[in-house]
């Protein structure tokens, strides 16, 4: 668990002040520090538009979307599929973040500057991959995000065989109760990620548990 981190020379405005979509600002750009930035704040980025109005958003949704670690859902099934696959954790965190950005799936957010970003912040020590492997050592599913102190910030997950994300998803959760971790963000409740225990908070008590688990506030 990383702290401090380098200093941002932007400003967000407080997470509460998000739109009714939960947009808080658009613009600033993807340097780690501003990244690390928006964390500690509640904040998270993602593009909004297409092509030439393309632009980076910063999201503060309402309600918020996590999930418990000690309310992981892993069914009989899970726990079979979790003796089938190896995890890992930054053995292939380019390779994770490639299978996420397939431009074949829908509502594909991650782009060449998104990639770049988070690869850097990688490098940096912030952001991590868990993998599942097939025992013949193939990579067939993962996530990654970003952690701070005691949080972690989900990012984007992919499976391209049966319950391989959501081994991974166990791995992770595992990991982050061994490192002493309190918050795991999700940003938005999926369907998939109901099915495994995620649940909505409102934004209030999301930036409580965050302050809580962040001790460098900005």
């Amino acid at each position: 668990m990383q702290r401090g981190g380098p200093r941002s020379r932007w400003s967000f405005p407080p997470a509460d002040t998000a739109d009714e979509d939960g947009v808080v600002g658009i613009g600033a750009d993807l340097e780690s520090a501003t990244l690390l930035h928006a964390y500690r704040s509640g904040l998270f980025p993602m593009a909004v538009g297409a092509g030439r109005e393309r632009v980076l958003a910063w999201w503060s949704p309402d309600p918020r979307g996590i999930i418990p670690l000690d309310g992981l859902r892993v069914s009989r099934s899970l726990r079979r599929s979790c003796a089938r696959y190896t995890t890992t954790v930054d053995t292939a965190f380019e390779a994770v973040i490639d299978a996420c950005a397939d431009p074949s799936r829908p509502s594909r957010w991650i782009d060449d500057d998104i990639r770049a970003a988070y690869v850097r912040l990688h490098r940096e020590g912030w952001a991590h991959s868990v993998e599942a492997w097939t025992p013949d050592g193939r990579l067939v599913g993962g996530l990654y995000g970003v952690e701070i102190d005691r949080f972690f910030a989900g990012e984007s997950m992919f499976s391209h065989e049966r319950d391989a994300s959501k081994v991974a998803l166990v791995a992770l959760v595992t990991r982050l109760r061994e490192r002493g971790s309190s918050l795991l963000d999700v940003q938005w409740v999926t369907p998939h990620l109901a099915s495994l225990g995620a649940i909505e908070v409102p934004r209030s008590t999301y930036l409580a548990l965050l302050a809580d688990a962040v001790e460098d506030l900005p």
